[in-house]
C-alpha cells in the first residue's frame, strides 16, 4: 500500500495544493517520528563465517524486521504526505485530500487535530472506490507528544491491517490483525505489539519490548508457540541482548502447554560473525555445544 499511497499522494496533493495553501499545523513534522528514529537497531552482516548461523540470532533478526518494517512505511508515509499544502481547516483539525490515482482501487485522506496541548493526533482513513457506497474507514491512527528538545517525543500509533485489506485489497499485502507502536525517544524506548490470526484462523498474539544502549541493544519477546510433543501452545519469552560488534545472547523460559507445570529454560550465544558459539537447554530440546565463556554476556537474563 505504501507505493500506492506515495505516488497518489504526491501526484493529487500537488494538484490540490494549487488550489488551498493552508500550512500545517505548526511543530507537527517535529513532532512525528522518523523511521530511524523508531527502528530497532541490530547489527547485520552479510559477510559470515561457515557454519551454523545462530538460531536465536535469525529470531531476533527477523522481529527487527517486522517492527522496522511495519513502523517504517507508516512515518514514511505521514511524513510525505505533510510536506504538502493542507486541503482543508476545520477548527483545529487539518485535512489532506481525499486523493487517489486515476487507476487506484481506493482514495485516502489524512486528518491530523492539533490539541491544546501541544500534541497531535492523527488518522489516516480510506475507502474503496470498486465498492459502491463505501465508507471511509481509519487505516492508521496515532498520537505524537512532542517534548522540548531535538530528538525527543513520544507517541504512539496502530495500523488495522484487516480495514487496509478492504479498503484495498489489491496492495494491502498478506498482513492480518492490527499492531500497535508506543515508543519514547528520549529513553530510546520501543513497544510492538501484533493481534492476528494464523493460517488456521486461530487467535495469535506477540509483544515486544525493545531498548537501545550504549553499547548496543536488548528486546523481550513474548508469544505463544509450538516448541513441540503435542499440539497445545506453549508460552515462551525470549530475552535478546547484543553488541555494537554483532555478538550477542538471547536466553528463553518456555511453560505452559503440553509442558504442564515444566518450566524449561534455554540459552544460546553467537559470535561476530552471527555464528553459534554456546547452546544448552535444561530439557535436551537440542544437544549442548560450545563453550559459555565465548558469550558475550556471561550470564543468563530472563525477566
Amino acid at each position: 500500500m505504501l507505493k500506492s499511497l506515495l505516488i497518489a499522494g504526491s501526484l493529487s496533493l500537488l494538484a490540490v495544493g494549487c488550489v488551498k495553501q493552508d500550512s500545517a499545523p505548526e511543530g507537527l513534522d517535529r513532532a512525528i517520528p522518523t523511521a530511524d528514529q523508531v527502528s530497532i537497531k541490530l547489527p547485520a552482516n552479510s559477510m559470515r563465517s561457515v557454519g551454523q548461523l545462530a538460531n536465536w540470532y535469525v529470531a531476533t533478526r527477523d522481529v527487527t524486521r517486522t517492527f522496522n518494517g511495519g513502523t517504517a512505511w507508516v512515518l514514511i508515509l505521514i511524513h510525505t504526505i505533510v510536506q504538502f499544502p493542507v486541503t482543508s481547516v476545520d477548527g483545529d483539525v487539518y485535512t489532506w485530500g481525499p486523493w487517489s490515482g486515476a487507476l487506484d482501487p481506493a482514495e485516502y485522506k489524512l486528518d491530523v487535530t492539533a490539541l491544546g496541548d501541544g500534541t497531535f493526533d492523527y488518522r489516516l482513513s480510506g475507502r474503496s472506490k470498486t465498492v459502491a457506497g463505501s465508507q471511509f474507514e481509519v487505516v492508521i491512527n496515532g498520537h505524537a507528544d512532542p517534548r522540548p528538545g531535538e530528538l525527543q517525543g513520544n507517541g504512539m500509533f496502530m495500523v488495522d491491517f484487516d480495514a487496509s485489506r478492504r479498503v484495498n485489497p489489491v496492495d494491502a499485502g498478506d498482513a492480518k490483525g492490527a499492531m500497535t507502536a508506543n515508543y519514547d525517544l528520549a529513553a530510546k524506548h520501543l513497544d510492538l505489539a501484533i493481534a492476528s490470526t494464523d493460517a488456521n484462523g486461530t487467535p495469535v498474539s506477540a509483544d515486544y519490548a525493545y531498548d537501545e544502549t550504549a553499547t548496543g541493544g536488548e528486546m523481550n519477546l513474548d508469544f505463544q508457540g509450538d516448541s513441540g510433543g503435542g499440539p497445545a501452545l506453549e508460552n515462551a519469552t525470549l530475552h535478546s541482548r547484543w553488541l555494537t560488534n554483532g555478538s550477542g545472547r538471547a536466553d528463553a523460559r518456555i511453560t505452559g502447554g503440553d509442558l504442564h507445570t515444566t518450566e524449561v529454560t534455554a540459552s544460546e550465544c553467537w559470535n561476530t560473525m552471527f555464528g553459534r558459539s554456546y547452546y544448552t537447554d535444561s530439557a535436551n530440546f537440542a544437544p549442548s555445544e560450545g563453550d559459555a565463556a565465548s558469550c558475550a554476556f556471561a550470564t543468563a537474563d530472563l525477566p
